[in-house]
């Protein structure tokens, strides 16, 4: 089973590419775990900055002496390869990659660039292309939408897979109204190497997750995705929306997380298989 818990409780964590605009993704970001109360050390990497809200800012991750628990990349597409291999030389193993303009905008070179050299380090990855991670319990919120624009619910037992960022940041604020609780929150994006399933797999052992709700364009390894469901779904509840439905929403899902939405006939069977 994997380990995901870098993702939801690292102990410390670096974030690649702070500006000090706070308009910014890598400084909505780093506020809020600072708003958050996030109890762990925050490295910030900028290197043209000496420090950013009283935080030392590193020119590079390969600066920062400590070991590093999870770095979150929010620097332009083009850099992020650079980025992982000097994560690979800091032994980082998990990766939040925010960033987009991969396969979704049909940039399926750079795609390739980044696959490899996520293998080549033996990285684990969340996104590129997603809206991050957050869990209620520990205050980790990689989540790259200012607290003023979407509210973070109370902690709870629900936990909530999301491809979409614009879905699952609605649903998310919408539910905060409502005073529904969560465990954990994950956009996961173009699914790299950490897919749904993945996902599921992990929630399906979390003491804090009662329900798991899932929002999913398309499935990126349908018989892996069947097992691992299946197989959850009888210890805890699966609730899933499949995104993409009619022939305007599939022509999205694919501009979205480069996702093709496949035959939803198919998908309700499956969805029916695995309980």
């Amino acid at each position: 089973m994997p380990n995901l818990n870098n993702f939801f409780s690292a102990k410390n964590i670096a974030i690649i590419g702070v500006s000090r605009d706070p308009r910014k993704v890598g400084h909505v970001i780093f506020r809020n775990f600072i708003d958050a109360g996030y109890k762990g050390r925050i490295f910030v990497v900028n290197p043209n900055a000496e420090s950013i809200l009283g935080h030392e800012a590193y020119s590079s991750i390969t600066d920062i002496r400590e070991r590093i628990g999870v770095a979150i990349i929010a620097v332009p597409a083009e850099f992020v390869v650079k980025v992982i291999e000097e994560c690979g030389k800091k032994h980082i193993r998990d990766v939040i990659i925010v960033t987009s303009g991969f396969k979704e905008a049909g940039n399926a070179g750079l795609d390739a660039k980044l696959e490899a050299a996520l293998k080549k380090h033996r990285i684990r990855c969340i996104g590129p292309n997603c809206l991050g991670t957050f869990d209620a319990y520990t205050k980790f919120d990689s989540l790259f939408l200012p607290r003023y624009r979407m509210q973070r619910p109370k902690e709870g037992h629900i936990s909530f897979v999301c491809q979409s960022g614009a879905v699952g940041s609605s649903i998310l604020d919408l539910a905060t109204e409502e005073g529904y609780g969560f465990s954990k929150f994950v956009s996961y994006g173009n699914a790299m190497n950490t897919d749904e399933a993945d996902i599921i797999e992990y929630l399906g052992k979390d003491a804090k997750t009662k329900v798991i709700c899932l929002y999913v364009e398309g499935v990126k390894d349908g018989k892996k995705f069947l097992k691992i469901a299946k197989s959850v779904s009888r210890r805890k509840p699966i609730v899933a929306i499949k995104g993409g439905k009619t022939a305007e929403g599939a022509k999205a899902t694919m501009s979205h997380t480069g996702s093709l939405a496949g035959a939803a006939e198919v998908y309700s069977g499956a969805f029916r298989q695995a309980g």
